[in-house]
């Protein structure tokens, strides 16, 4: 992995996300800005979170709250024990 980013050990390789595509304990998260690019190609299994309308207050346009984003996450299938790979 690349030593020049901050956190390395956050960052997961392709042929990790390879070997882990059917682990239960594993969501692999897609989010873009380009509500397109989901639709057009993703990784497999890979749900959709939209940059705008899922991790934005509707009304506040500011990030989502804890409660609102532990409902989010519990809708994509993500507790305390999954391991999450966001990526976009």
């Amino acid at each position: 992995m690349n030593q020049d980013y901050k956190h390395p050990e956050y960052l997961v390789e392709t042929e990790w996300v390879a070997d882990h595509l059917d682990d239960p304990s594993i969501r692999i998260v897609e989010s873009d800005e380009d509500i397109l690019l989901y639709e057009t190609r993703h990784i497999p299994g890979a749900v959709k979170v939209d940059w705008f309308t899922t991790l934005q207050h509707p009304v506040k346009r500011d990030f989502l709250n804890k409660e609102d984003f532990e409902q989010m996450c519990s809708n994509l299938g993500i507790s305390n024990d999954t391991t999450v790979c966001f990526y976009g």
